[in-house]
């Protein structure tokens, strides 16, 4: 009986869950590596035939790329953008009662008390920004970036609210932000993923893999993660015994199995696995290259504050301006430890965000610097940011300590926006007095999400994929695009 014969006959058996789950570890990289190859020699390759051939915008676009910086625990805006003057002449009294009515925090309650920074304010770049002394970098760039205060969210506890962010969902199941624009775009580079995730300070975002997931559109979509040390991605390598000879010895013997699946079962999902396995394949190669910042100059080094073989946000703002280099659309970087409740001396907003910061803006200056010396800022969106801000006042759990902290609060926040067709030097947005609501122009999450895909040459109501009979998008059924802060 030949191979075609018995899988014909055996149809029903590859319809069940059990068949699927034990032969689906058997696809290795697959046939695909010499179908990659016809391809290429093809006159017209089909979306079916790679799901991620690079296809062009349907609009014009300011960016070809986004680098999406993630501070994970919310920032605490007051202390680093927002300066509230009022706030700190008042620091020490009852919060007013008209700004706790029928509001929940995530853990405070009572009536807390008024906390005005103790950080140190000025105005910097052509614009003006306010920025406090807690971020002395950023106050060198402020001449290229916009500061958004009038930021809103929906939620207020971290896991919800980066998938909000990052899906438009507060739950788990939506495709992510960069799934969505390498969905849309494809990738430039065949030899690297169009969507990567970076993590620094050795924890993962509350969201969880859900940030940089691809939902339910094709999985070959969804964000791979890469690791500043040690191998750049897990399981990448060949095995043991294994060479690149055998390796591509066996992918061609399987190719025959592969493609008879596909015939004789043809489920939209062998198309996707078929891409992600020659994907790897190439990875293999190209992306160890990408991930060695050992050819960068010394003064480059200096500039991120990166160090060869180590695991930090510097190297990750390097690495992110080498991916995008090379073609990649969407980099997400997530660094953990921004959550200023004031539960211990690095949750303080004074020494606390001090040293937190002194980690971090200087990479994300640099960036910015490294990517406009070289020409690629105009084409490269940066974004800075976390899921939401902090409260006014002083955190209830913490509130008679010598810490100073602050709770989780949606209502209002700030984000930084560089390059990508923004507005330079420029501040957007403005909150009440006393830091508790949007007085002017407020930016909703989804509001955010819909300039982000306009920079990239969607309109964010026509980028849908339809499922279980509906049509589904990244903002929802909201959104609308923040034109007063495009250049």
């Amino acid at each position: 009986m030949n191979i075609h014969t018995f899988l014909k006959n055996s149809a029903l058996e590859h319809k069940t869950r059990r068949n699927f789950l034990a032969t689906a570890g058997n696809f290795s990289l697959g046939a695909v590596a010499l179908e990659a190859l016809l391809r290429k020699d093809a006159p017209a390759a089909t979306l079916a035939d790679n799901p991620l051939a690079p296809r062009s915008a349907p609009l014009k676009a300011k960016a070809r790329s986004v680098i999406y910086l993630h501070m994970s625990g919310g920032p605490p805006n007051l202390d680093i953008f927002d300066y509230k003057p009022e706030l700190v002449k008042r620091s020490g009294q009852d919060c007013p009662d008209d700004f706790l009515k029928g509001r929940k925090f995530a853990f405070t309650t009572g009536v807390p008390k008024l906390m005005g920074t103790p950080r140190s304010f000025a105005q910097y770049g052509p614009g003006g920004i306010w920025m406090s002394d807690a971020v002395p970098h950023f106050q060198q760039i402020a001449g290229d970036v916009t500061v958004v205060h009038s930021m809103k969210t929906d939620e207020f506890n971290h896991a919800p609210a980066e998938l909000l962010l990052y899906t438009g969902s507060p739950r788990q199941g939506r495709p992510s932000m960069g799934s969505w624009v390498t969905y849309g775009l494809g990738t430039e580079n065949e030899n690297l993923p169009g969507f990567v995730v970076l993590i620094s300070s050795g924890v993962q975002p509350s969201g969880g893999q859900g940030c940089w997931g691809s939902g339910f559109i094709p999985s070959v979509y969804q964000g791979v993660q890469c690791r500043s040390k040690g191998d750049p991605v897990l399981y990448v390598t060949d095995p043991a015994g294994m060479n690149r000879e055998t390796r591509r010895q066996t992918l061609d013997a399987i190719k025959d199995l592969n493609e008879l699946q596909s015939r004789e079962l043809g489920h939209p999902e062998t198309a996707t696995r078929i891409a992600q396995y020659e994907l790897a394949y190439r990875m293999q190669a190209s992306v160890p290259e990408v991930m060695d910042i050992s050819k960068e100059t010394p003064a480059t080094l200096e500039a991120y504050g990166a160090k060869q073989g180590e695991a930090s946000f510097a190297n990750n703002c390097l690495l992110a301006r080498r991916l995008v280099e090379q073609g990649v659309r969407f980099v997400q970087l997530f660094d953990w430890g921004w959550d200023f409740h004031g539960t211990g001396p690095r949750e303080d907003i004074r020494d606390g965000l001090t040293q937190k910061m002194s980690a971090t803006d200087k990479p994300v200056a640099a960036l910015i610097n490294d990517l406009k010396q070289r020409g690629l800022l105009e084409e490269t969106l940066i974004v800075w940011g976390g899921e939401f801000g902090r409260t006014p006042f002083r955190e209830g759990r913490t509130a008679g300590g010598s810490v100073l902290g602050r709770d989780h609060y949606p209502d209002c926040f700030s984000v930084m926006l560089a390059g990508g067709g923004i507005k330079r030097g420029f501040a957007y947005g403005k909150t009440d007095e006393l830091g508790f609501g949007v007085a002017q122009e407020q930016v909703h999450v989804h509001d955010l999400q819909a300039t982000i895909l306009h920079q990239l040459g969607f309109n964010h109501e026509q980028l849908t994929y339809r499922f279980q009979g509906r049509d589904f998008r990244l903002t929802d059924v909201h959104g609308k695009v923040v034109q007063d802060i495009l250049a």
